[in-house]
């Protein structure tokens, strides 16, 4: 199976400017662990998770003052959308994260997760 089948397609997406809590309530009520965070002055496409949130507020951060600029990885391994979805489960173990952005040339298609990794292997092991 391809990640193109597997991956979630209602993403969400924030600006650099929004604050920490912004992100967590957005990502809290569509129920993900990650939001896609487009810089529209260049720097490009970049995900901010629940362990980013958490790191920050572990520290004492205030999530109305903290923007997610500050704490959104830009350094994103970005899936293809016809990986297989063995390719991006080893892409998540070497990078040690959980979400991959799918991209399709500089056009985000969705995220894919160890959760719709798991759900896909899931379903084709029970018998019909």
């Amino acid at each position: 199976m391809q990640v193109h089948e597997a991956m979630s397609t209602a993403v969400v997406q924030l600006g650099p400017d929004h604050t920490l809590r912004q992100a967590a309530q957005l990502m809290s009520r569509r129920k993900v662990g990650s939001a896609i965070v487009v810089d529209p002055d260049g720097a490009g496409v970049g995900i901010i998770t629940e362990r980013d949130i958490l790191n920050a507020l572990g520290t004492d951060l205030d999530p109305d003052a903290e923007r997610t600029a500050d704490h959104i990885t830009w350094e994103v391994v970005y899936a293809s959308p016809t990986w297989t979805i063995e390719d991006a489960a080893a892409a998540m173990v070497r990078g040690g994260f959980r979400h991959l952005v799918v991209l399709d040339g500089d056009d985000v298609l969705g995220v894919i997760s160890v959760r719709d990794i798991i759900r896909v292997w899931v379903q084709t092991s029970i018998p019909a």
